[in-house]
């Protein structure tokens, strides 16, 4: 019982060290890549700056409120990648035949998707950010952290994560059967993340709806956000989504993994 518990989890760290090592041979480029990251992912802090800068407000929302929603989805990507990278890239593990050899290891293979690779200096640099615009804007819009509060936030985040990981595992059902999909992780996750960087409300009613109950970023960013800031527009949604982040992120993580099993069935190799 205590190996089948705790060795996956030993030997997770195992390869998380050798990885680290990799990634960090070459200091001065690891430190150039991971700034190249922090330095991409700024761009859309500055251009929310650069439109505030001509408008008051968007929708109720100053620079320092849309700067504490977009902390959120920078903190909840970097623990993505950090830990579910293989589910991001799951496709091209089908596509170069990597995943015929998980067949033949005697590992799960979803443990070893997931310990395949993390891109730490992505996370680095996508963490950096968030915890910055994070740490400044919480206390420039006057959030309090008391016990209630800590607690929220760190669910919040596990379930930004898991909605977010549910997604991915979703592209990864469909490279078993259509191996490459760029394009439907570009249209349906990439174009998606950039909305979420502001308030659903300003969008059209067929926008909110696909954020809440098709591609769920809402609960990433925008209903965690809305549970420390109470802006007006929170009126025009249903207030108990405020305290579903956390629910949302097992209940769609526990059903895209049984969704991954069967798609598993499908699986044929590329030969590559």
């Amino acid at each position: 019982m205590y190996d089948k518990v705790f060795e996956p989890i030993k030997l997770f760290f195992v390869y998380s060290r050798y990885m680290t090592k990799a990634f960090f041979q070459y200091k001065f480029d690891a430190f150039l890549r991971t700034l190249a990251v922090f330095i991409r992912e700024s761009t859309a802090v500055i251009v929310v700056f650069l439109t505030l800068q001509r408008f008051d407000n968007i929708n109720g929302w100053n620079m320092k409120e849309l700067l504490f929603l977009y902390s959120f989805i920078y903190i909840t990507y970097s623990l993505l990648i950090l830990f579910f990278t293989g589910l991001r890239d799951f496709e091209e593990i089908v596509y170069d035949g990597t995943f015929d050899r998980f067949l033949l290891r005697p590992r799960g293979l979803m443990f070893q998707v997931m310990t395949n690779y993390s891109d730490y200096l992505a996370s680095i640099g996508h963490g950096t950010l968030g915890i910055i615009l994070f740490i400044n804007t919480s206390r420039a819009v006057g959030i309090v952290w008391n016990v209630t509060n800590v607690i929220y936030c760190i669910l919040a985040i596990i379930g930004g994560v898991l909605i977010q990981a549910s997604i991915f595992m979703l592209f990864s059902c469909a490279s078993f059967y259509f191996i490459k999909i760029d394009s439907l992780k570009d249209f349906l996750y990439y174009n998606t993340r950039k909305i979420a960087g502001y308030p659903i409300s300003i969008f059209p009613a067929f926008i909110r709806k696909m954020m809440i109950f098709i591609v769920p970023f809402a609960f990433v960013n925008y209903f965690p956000s809305q549970y420390f800031l109470n802006k007006q527009d929170m009126a025009e949604f249903w207030h108990g989504y405020i305290y579903l982040t956390p629910v949302i992120g097992i209940v769609l993580y526990t059903l895209t993994c049984g969704l991954w099993k069967i798609s598993l069935r499908h699986y044929e190799s590329t030969g590559n």
